[in-house]
């Protein structure tokens, strides 16, 4: 199996809300691009929310995101992962996520669109920054494997992010 690589971050240092994914899958990492797959609903709801939706060029859609003060981060760094789907991820190592919040200590919220992401992040990372008092919240995956829940709904809890900015 191969190793495979996260992204860098979307950021801006004055970024307030941190969302996380657990690590790209084979369309985003082909197109490397955070949700690339065309049945991703990220962009759909980011379009919703704050204007940067996928009709845009991706640049576009990061540089609106950063204007926004929105982050856009992995909990993985990198794993052994077949195919897309969270539950196959294997030998993952975290994301730097002190040296990450010592670069944007205007972060207060931290929202996981991931079950597997937003577990490790609690069992791994948090006991090392416990102390910045960072509010966490999850959202619904914007997956196509998490068909289960209809887009109103899902976008009715993104709106959750409209609260901080």
């Amino acid at each position: 199996m191969t190793r495979i690589e996260s992204f860098p971050p979307i950021s801006a240092k004055d970024a307030k809300i941190l969302i996380l994914g657990t690590m790209p899958g084979i369309k985003s990492l082909e197109a490397q691009q955070y949700y690339a797959h065309p049945q991703n609903q990220f962009w759909k709801l980011m379009g919703d929310l704050v204007g940067a939706g996928r009709d845009l060029p991706y640049k576009e859609r990061l540089k609106i995101l950063k204007e926004k003060k929105i982050a856009v981060w992995d909990v993985f760094q990198c794993c052994i992962r077949p195919g897309s789907l969270d539950s196959a991820i294997t030998d993952e190592v975290v994301s730097d996520f002190p040296a990450f919040f010592k670069r944007h200590p205007h972060i207060t919220h931290v929202f996981f669109d991931s079950g597997k992401g937003e577990h490790a992040y609690n069992k791994i990372v948090m006991p090392q920054v416990v102390h910045l008092k960072l509010q966490y919240i999850r959202v619904p995956s914007p997956s196509p494997a998490h068909a289960c829940m209809r887009y109103e709904e899902k976008l009715n809890e993104w709106k959750r992010i409209l609260k901080v900015l």
